[in-house]
């Protein structure tokens, strides 16, 4: 989906490493000798943050991701484990995310661990205001 990718390197270093971050990231890395062909030694992340709903405190994980190469070894699990455990820290008591529709094996390895799809079990939607939307809905609060 790199094409509605919009951040920039900046925006990312801005938003996630400043003073008052607005999102949390965990790496995976992997020691020298098992480096990818291409010399990575970084080879998955997550990216979380906190939010609040009328359950409370929540950790949302906006991204989990493992190279195709080191998949299927448990490292998926770990990082999705260590967001839910810095949730719990946080008092939070619940995880969410989205997956998309298309992502059988990743809809398949979230369901593995136990998680719901509220899309189908409740009836939930995800929705998004962006764009000329978004311009107008925060204009009509200015009048």
């Amino acid at each position: 989906m790199t094409d509605h990718i919009t951040l920039t390197q900046k925006d990312l270093e801005q938003d996630g490493f400043s003073k008052n971050p607005f999102f949390h990231v965990i790496i995976a890395e992997v020691p020298e000798k098992y480096k990818t062909k291409d010399g990575h030694t970084k080879i998955g992340f997550s990216m979380y943050f906190y939010i609040y709903s009328w359950k409370g405190k929540a950790v949302f994980m906006e991204d989990l991701y493992v190279m195709p190469e080191f998949r299927g070894k448990g490292i998926g699990k770990a990082l999705m484990s260590k967001v839910a455990q810095l949730g719990q820290a946080a008092d939070c008591t619940q995880l969410k995310f989205t997956a998309l529709n298309w992502n059988k094996t990743a809809l398949d390895f979230y369901l593995n661990q136990g998680c719901v799809d509220l899309t189908s079990d409740l009836g939930y939607h995800y929705l998004c205001c962006h764009g000329d939307a978004f311009q107008k809905m925060a204009d009509k609060g200015s009048g």
